[in-house]
């Protein structure tokens, strides 16, 4: 430990790390929406499909975050709940243009709000309605209204419409999330 690390510590501003969960079908956008967060010099010009999961790291005012990217292919999301039990909190990221998926969406987002390792705790969830600049999109309210977000009620949640590639609604959604982290942390300590 450096002594610049070693006086952080010792005077407690040392930053909290919390891990979060970046989950949502493939093709919805999760990879590029953690690619924005991260700094410039560390962000990645061409974005690939996520091929079971990658760790990222970023910073949000005193949080640093560990994002748990992980695949939406249908063969990948049983990795999903491996993760669940250590996460602080669940970025779940919509194609907000794909009214076709919706389905597919609500039952993995049912499957994952009924897990033990979930449901027995208040971890927030920050939904993302991406791809808003896409003409046939579904705005985020018909999207929670799709989803039945209105009837979780054991979890603090938010869903912020977003375009991931220009940055739109992203900053918005993660100062809720760390908003909500720290307010949970807090309670714990």
């Amino acid at each position: 430990m450096g002594l610049f690390q070693k006086l952080a510590h010792f005077l407690g501003v040392r930053k909290k790390e919390v891990n979060v969960l970046v989950v949502g079908l493939n093709n919805s956008g999760k990879t590029t929406v953690v690619n924005s967060f991260k700094n410039e010099e560390n962000q990645t010009n061409e974005i690939v499909p996520t091929v079971g999961f990658s760790v990222e790291r970023f910073q949000n005012q005193s949080l640093l975050f560990t994002a748990f990217d992980m695949s939406g292919h249908g063969r990948y999301r049983d990795l999903w709940e491996h993760y669940y039990k250590d996460c602080h909190g669940i970025i779940f990221v919509i194609d907000s243009s794909d009214r076709l998926r919706l389905v597919v969406v609500k039952e993995e987002l049912d499957l994952l709000l009924q897990h033990p390792d979930i449901c027995q705790k208040r971890a927030p969830i920050l939904f993302f309605a991406n791809k808003m600049d896409c003409k046939d999109s579904l705005s985020s309210v018909k999207i929670a209204a799709a989803l039945g977000l209105d009837k979780i009620m054991d979890k603090p949640w938010h869903i912020a419409a977003s375009n991931a590639i220009t940055g739109e609604g992203l900053q918005e959604g993660v100062e809720w999330l760390t908003q909500q982290i720290r307010e949970m942390l807090s309670v714990r300590s």
